[in-house]
């Protein structure tokens, strides 16, 4: 028995409880309980075995064995386990689906182990609702056209910001638009009001997923909840539109990437932007990526400013996400707001 693998799936059921999966946070439980008892969920998770906590939350480990879990359902492969899954109007619950859960991590581990090699690529398409407003903040305080380049894009879905319709708490913002992203919103408005144009849109990710492979694209889907149905049809919603307008993300280091792909240009505020990823880069790739940002900072001006804005928890308090923004010329960091991790709420600060 490993208890740091158990502690693990523990504390991310509480993490999933808080976020609102209820399945998701008793399924980690009874896994836990399994585990502890050297059931299949052991087995599965060998490959960790004697890595310290924190290790296994920056791998993500329990979100690892769900995704996979949820990839079985959503390819239709195991019916009997599709069946004791969450679906929209009809009632479910983790205990009953939890005797399917354990029969296929005995029956079908090479399979989920195989899904499980790979790390996590998340793409919550409403943390874009947290971003608005420090995108619309960097418009109005300069009046400029954006040039706007996503590290760590996944599939590129927050790359489509400006192309979504808004809902802050009634208050709408965007275009006509098939995705709808409602947030709770507190605090002051941010400038609904300033002109925004995108001129320029590029991504990076060091394992972008093409969302025209449907399997990769199944992937995507298979790390959102499966009780939280808003969110699945959300990213559905936003999978379209990426491939619509040919979204496309490029293969790449983030901090290699930044420094050979970001100038400022005159014209225009040039916005480098991530959202969740920072906690996930060790610490002296995060140590190059600041150095980068700051390189390119200081060539910024008043025609051609340069903006960071960016979605993550405070290296103080991981318990909590911020949106802060950096702007050149002048490196003046603010912090714009207090939101949910996945954009459901935001306190506006700025």
């Amino acid at each position: 028995m490993d208890k740091a693998l158990s502690s693990t799936l523990r504390l991310q059921g509480q993490a999933c409880l808080a976020l609102g999966s209820p399945f998701h946070a008793r399924l980690l439980e009874l896994a836990a309980e399994d585990l502890d008892a050297g059931g299949p969920t052991a087995g599965l998770l060998a490959p960790w075995n004697g890595q310290d906590l924190r290790g296994l939350m920056a791998a993500a480990v329990p979100l690892r064995l769900l995704g996979g879990l949820h990839d079985l359902v959503l390819s239709g492969d195991d019916p009997a386990l599709a069946r004791a899954y969450p679906q929209p109007g009809k009632a479910f619950d983790a205990e009953s689906a939890w005797p399917e859960a354990r029969r296929a991590m005995a029956g079908r581990a090479d399979r989920l182990s195989a899904f499980m090699e790979h790390e996590p690529q998340t793409n919550e398409v409403r943390r874009s609702a947290c971003l608005l407003g420090g995108f619309l903040t960097l418009a109005k305080e300069t009046g400029l056209p954006l040039r706007c380049f996503e590290i760590a894009a996944s599939a590129g879905l927050n790359l489509s910001w400006d192309r979504y319709r808004y809902d802050l708490s009634g208050l709408p913002w965007g275009p006509e638009s098939p995705v709808l992203l409602p947030s709770d919103w507190s605090g002051a408005l941010p400038p609904l009001d300033a002109p925004v144009r995108v001129v320029h849109r590029q991504a990076c990710d060091r394992r972008p997923v093409d969302l025209r492979d449907p399997v990769q694209r199944r992937r995507l889907l298979a790390y959102v909840w499966p009780d939280q149905f808003d969110r699945l049809e959300r990213i559905r919603a936003a999978i379209g539109v990426a491939l619509m307008q040919d979204v496309a993300v490029e293969a790449a280091d983030g901090v290699d990437w930044t420094a050979q792909s970001v100038r400022p240009e005159p014209g225009a505020a040039t916005v480098i932007y991530h959202s969740v990823f920072w906690q996930y880069m060790p610490a002296e790739s995060q140590a190059a990526l600041h150095q980068a940002i700051e390189y390119i900072g200081a060539s910024a001006t008043l025609d051609a400013p340069l903006a960071w804005l960016r979605m993550e928890p405070p290296p103080e308090n991981m318990a909590i996400m911020e949106v802060r923004l950096t702007m050149w010329p002048g490196g003046e960091e603010r912090v714009l707001a207090v939101v949910h991790a996945h954009g459901a709420s935001a306190n506006w600060l700025g």
